[in-house]
């Protein structure tokens, strides 16, 4: 595979290890030790996974699918004030004995960092950007869009971190009780591109964007961050994000963004409609118990999604149905307006290094659900994994539209 010359290339054979950087020339902070060779190695890292999935088809008995994905990562402070991120993931699928091979590459960051001073850092290149405190639904998550090329998992985390990231400049500034961050995101005429190690730069960069965010803690454990956001033809949003711990083992959380825009179907179906002000927000409860397990419920609404009566009607209409779907799709957006998530994470469960998270989405407008368990033994360089996902709902609903009606996924990774 071509991606494999690609990595030797980034890191050569001996180089990869474990990321251990010394915190001070991590940060690039005066009077940091000088980097050396060894160290610059040492911030390489590889983690090679294979799966085995079996997944049971609506009317169409059972498919198997094989895949192999490299996932590589640089990161380094070269000089005491300037840093280089280079992260990049291809996946190789197999569907079947007859359906030949798929290779996708995803470039998803490679950028420089410069830290003229330790209260101020400038980043440009590709950057996985990534806002919000919701676990399963991310209003404020600005440059979503467009951005998977692979999905090689429903899990949100998985979706936040194996995407394109989007070209751009972007600067901070930091303070004792807050932080105040400008990214611009120029337009790239490039068309989106299908190509296995093609960077698709127009897929992430199809418009001008930019972005201003302002944290500033306002008393001990309430730092709130402002955003406000803006898109080429597209009227600008404002967002807000919040946690607060509510006791010792509970924790609230509160992400909204709202402003003017057309509803996600007239995007979708390029239709004109006049601009109204319209909301997202995702609200939940963290709580954490005593034996290392974490449950999280959260309730997600899109204001631009489709309600109840426009869900009934577009589902009569298959082509428009589909077309929507796959928009709201690349999107990472809710295709109806009300979404209920819940997700557990156990670690140490029964015995130690045996870690479970499960989720369960649920439609609350069709009522559908995706029920997600997935069970991982660590060791110190390798993980094994047993995944099981199933739908629920008719043909057409949100969920239970997926043509898999029940998967199995058998996981290997190896950290080197």
């Amino acid at each position: 595979m071509r991606c494999i010359a690609w990595l030797f290339l980034l890191c050569p054979v001996g180089a990869w290890g474990g990321q251990t950087d010394d915190d001070a020339a991590a940060l690039g902070l005066p009077g940091a030790p000088a980097v050396t060779a060894a160290d610059v190695l040492r911030s390489a890292s590889l983690t090679i996974e294979g799966d085995a999935t079996e997944a049971a088809q609506r009317g169409a008995g059972e498919l198997n699918l094989q895949r192999l994905s490299l996932d590589a990562r640089f990161d380094r402070n070269f000089f005491p004030t300037w840093r280089v991120v280079v992260a990049e993931r291809l996946d190789s699928d197999w569907a079947g004995s007859s359906g030949g091979n798929q290779e996708i590459g995803t470039l998803k960051e490679a950028y420089v960092g410069w830290q003229p001073q330790p209260d101020v850092l400038i980043d440009a290149g590709r950057i996985n950007d990534r806002q919000g405190v919701g676990y399963g639904y991310n209003p404020t998550d600005f440059f979503r869009a467009d951005a998977v090329r692979s999905l090689i998992s429903l899990d949100p985390n998985s979706l936040r971190q194996n995407r394109l990231g989007t070209v751009m400049l972007r600067g901070q500034e930091l303070w004792d009780t807050g932080s105040v961050t400008a990214s611009y995101a120029p337009r790239f005429p490039d068309h989106t591109s299908a190509a296995a190690l093609d960077p698709d730069w127009g897929a992430t960069n199809s418009s001008g964007r930019w972005l201003l965010s302002l944290s500033q803690q306002l008393a001990p454990g309430w730092a709130p961050q402002w955003l406000a956001f803006g898109e080429q033809g597209r009227a600008p949003q404002l967002g807000m994000n919040l946690t607060a711990a509510l006791g010792s083992a509970t924790v609230a959380y509160l992400e909204v963004s709202a402003g003017r825009a057309t509803t996600l179907l007239a995007q979708a179906l390029d239709t004109p409609q006049r601009d109204a002000l319209r909301a997202r927000a995702t609200a939940g409860l963290t709580y954490s118990f005593a034996n290392k397990l974490s449950v999280t419920a959260e309730y997600e609404y899109n204001g631009a999604g489709a309600d109840s009566a426009t869900w009934s009607a577009l589902r009569s209409d298959l082509v428009e149905y589909a077309t929507y779907r796959r928009y709201a799709l690349t999107q990472q957006d809710l295709a109806t307006q009300s979404n209920a998530f819940v997700y557990a994470s156990w670690q140490d469960f029964v015995f130690r290094h045996l870690d479970v998270t499960a989720f369960l989405r649920a439609d609350l407008i069709d009522h559908s659900l995706l029920p997600y368990v997935e069970a991982r033994r660590r060791w110190d360089s390798v993980d094994v994994a047993l995944r099981w996902q199933t739908v629920e709902g008719n043909a057409t609903s949100d969920f239970g539209a997926s043509t898999q009606r029940q998967t199995w996924q058998v996981l290997f990774d190896y950290y080197l």
